[in-house]
């Protein structure tokens, strides 16, 4: 059972974390008509998103396993190490899918289809023939389209009379992109040999750390521009705080070259103490200029030009 149990990677719910900025922008833009806050909606949602999310690693840890024994750590699964029988990995994948169906039915039915997206996309990441993280580039961004659909369930957890804006939803998207391709990178440095790392992920044939970091830069580039139209548009104070974000995005660049970078596992980054000091900041700037108001901003996003 502990093999089972592990297969699922419990530890990794820390992740599912990501749906708080979407319960946030939800509260921010809405007003009291358009949403709900409900302490029992985000407990029950957390836990819901919780158990798809592990659905869809059980299923990654059975298809993985042939590819797995030529990592250095991750040879030493319950999978690879044939400590699990299909019949049981299939029952408890369906367990979990089905746990987070059930409690996705206590709020409401776009959180239920948002859920079932992620199911979906966990079987086309995973599963053959599409067997998206096989292909390069597709790899990085359909995993981390993942990080736009909690941000959709934190937001449909406040309210489902209104979606989010686009821009920030792409925002998110490319902000996930850009720490999946960073993560890639890392893990490629690591394994240190084309060859082997070809075996153990199909797409590294394809990819050099060049093309990891270009690719990473670029997903930061998007990131940071969606993400600016979105706080132009709604929060023009928020600009001040872009800086910081900037130094956030670029201290997680330069962490993914460190040997044996924590980077390769993102539910270790909290060990990172850096890393959590400069996440506090920058949460902290942004919780001030959301109660402050900076007048001489908003003339700045006039549409015309400025008089003297």
């Amino acid at each position: 059972m502990k093999d089972y149990i592990k297969i699922a990677r419990i530890d990794h719910w820390i992740k599912n974390m990501f749906i708080v900025p979407g319960i946030a922008v939800a509260i921010l833009l809405l007003d009291e008509s358009q949403r709900s806050v409900n302490i029992l909606h985000i407990i029950i949602g957390f836990f819901a998103t919780c158990f798809i999310a592990s659905a869809n690693y059980v299923i990654n840890e059975w298809l993985d396993a042939e590819f797995d024994k030529f990592h250095p750590t991750k040879k030493f699964r319950p999978v690879v190490g044939g400590n699990v029988k299909f019949k049981f990995v299939i029952v408890e994948y369906l367990i979990f899918a089905g746990l987070g169906i059930i409690l996705s039915l206590f709020i409401n039915y776009l959180f239920v289809i948002t859920e079932i997206w992620l199911l979906v996309m966990g079987l086309l990441y995973n599963i053959k023939p599409i067997r998206t993280k096989d292909i390069i580039f597709l790899d990085v961004l359909s995993e981390s389209v993942n990080n736009m659909i909690r941000l959709l369930l934190g937001w449909f957890i406040i309210t489902k009379s209104v979606f989010p804006p686009i821009s920030i939803l792409v925002g998110y998207w490319m902000a996930g992109a850009f720490l999946m391709g960073t993560k890639r990178l890392a893990e490629y440095r690591m394994i240190g040999n084309p060859e082997v790392a070809g075996l153990y992920r199909k797409s590294f044939k394809y990819y050099t750390e060049k093309t990891l970091f270009g690719s990473s830069f670029f997903y930061a580039l998007c990131s940071t521009f969606c993400i600016g139209i979105f706080l132009v548009k709604y929060r023009i104070e928020y600009v001040v705080g872009m800086p910081f974000m900037f130094a956030l995005f670029a201290y997680y660049v330069m962490m993914a070259f460190n040997e044996d970078s924590a980077v390769q596992k993102p539910e270790k980054l909290y060990r990172e103490k850096k890393l959590l000091l400069l996440v506090g900041l920058v949460i902290v700037i942004f919780v001030v200029l959301t109660i402050l108001d900076i007048p001489s901003l908003h003339s700045f996003s006039d549409p015309y030009l400025i008089n003297f």
